[in-house]
């Protein structure tokens, strides 16, 4: 039976049944029969607004650019040999010495008493050795004659030899002393810069102490502080380019020559150094140089970090089906992180259409609308 005749039977009975009671009632309950059956539709998912993109694959950083600082391959401590006060200072930061120039110099006072005492002692033992030749000769004579005994020739031989050895020792304790004496002035080991300097006039120091640092004349090399995701790069470290950042017409060639292994606790960076090839004149020490590497190109797609998802503890990104307009989530692997985009390495395709934003409270499935999209 057609439901539309059911329901006008039931309003019928019960017309006949309520008609006592009036119309008022008989009306409202007609209407509430009359809407029992009815099969309202059920409303629809309502579709999210988002900007989608249709992602392509770029070559990213095809170079890679940081700044450091020039500074000498061969770098010295000085200091003296001897403790003492400091009688004099012939140099400050930033003088060129040459090799064996006196930097400074301490009281010699006791050291040139050292020299005066081992002096008088290789007098005295040439003294010795002379009486002790002497007396040795007049046994030699005497034994041969036979008016001595053996046992007395042979302590005047001993004698001699005691004495010998006596004389030596005192000589080389003035050379000691004497060499001891040149320890109180400090002399530049090789050409160079003096860029540090603690010690002044009137101090007194401690042998060991460094007083001087001279960077030596000769190669140059150009420092810099490097974070570590750099070296995940495929970097050509044969062909580094430099430029003086006070004066871009100063450039050099250069070649990583030493990279350090450790970390730096303190500022997550890795020191590496570049040797600079015929180092022009104006990259003096301490200049800011600026360098350039190349970095082999890799096909990577950038997105907004906006459009960075999860999907449980993977990274993943919202698409759009483009038959449906449906969202659903993709697991992607993320490549780098660059000042706002993320690079994502694999898990996408060329033309997939990425939710960039609006994704953060779609759920799989739900209709979406990219009118007004960037691509």
């Amino acid at each position: 039976m057609n439901p539309r005749y059911s329901n006008l039977s039931k309003i019928g009975r019960t017309e006949r049944l309520l008609r006592p009671l009036g119309g008022l009632a008989l009306a409202l309950v007609a209407a509430a029969l009359g809407g029992c059956d009815d099969r309202a539709a059920s409303p629809s998912a309502r579709a999210a607004v988002v900007r989608t993109e249709i992602v392509q694959p770029r070559d990213r950083q095809s170079s890679l650019t940081l700044t450091g600082e020039v500074q000498a391959r061969f770098r010295a401590d000085l200091s003296f040999r001897v403790s003492g006060r400091v009688l004099a200072r012939y140099v400050d930061v930033g003088t060129h010495v040459k090799a064996g120039e006196v930097l400074a110099i301490l009281d010699p006072a006791e050291q040139e008493a050292d020299v005066d005492a081992a002096t008088a002692a290789v007098l005295a033992a040439e003294s010795q050795l002379r009486v002790a030749k002497a007396t040795f000769d007049r046994q030699t004579a005497l034994i041969a004659s036979g008016f001595t005994t053996r046992t007395a020739y042979d302590q005047a031989q001993e004698g001699l030899r005691t004495t010998e050895g006596a004389l030596e020792a005192a000589r080389a304790q003035l050379g000691t002393a004497k060499d001891v004496l040149g320890y109180t002035a400090l002399r530049a080991e090789a050409d160079g810069v003096v860029t540090a300097r603690s010690v002044e006039t009137g101090q007194v120091v401690q042998a060991a102490q460094p007083v001087f640092s001279l960077a030596q004349d000769g190669d140059r090399d150009v420092v810099f502080d490097v974070y570590e995701s750099i070296f995940l790069g495929a970097a050509d470290r044969s062909s580094v380019s430099l430029v003086l950042i006070s004066d871009a017409t100063v450039t050099a060639g250069g070649q990583v020559r030493e990279v350090s292994p450790a970390v730096d606790a303190r500022s997550a960076t890795i020191r590496v150094k570049v040797a600079i090839k015929d180092p022009p004149a104006a990259m003096t020490l301490g200049s800011a140089v600026a360098g350039t590497v190349r970095v082999k190109t890799e096909p990577q797609i950038a997105l907004p970090w906006r459009a960075l998802m999860a999907a449980g503890t993977s990274p993943a990104v919202w698409t759009v089906d483009p038959a449906t307009r449906t969202a659903s989530l993709k697991p992607v692997t993320v490549g780098g992180y660059e000042a706002g985009e993320v690079l994502i390495k694999a898990g996408l395709d060329p033309g997939e259409r990425v939710v960039v934003d609006g994704g953060k409270l779609l759920s799989v499935g739900q209709p979406v609308t990219y009118e007004g999209d960037r691509s």
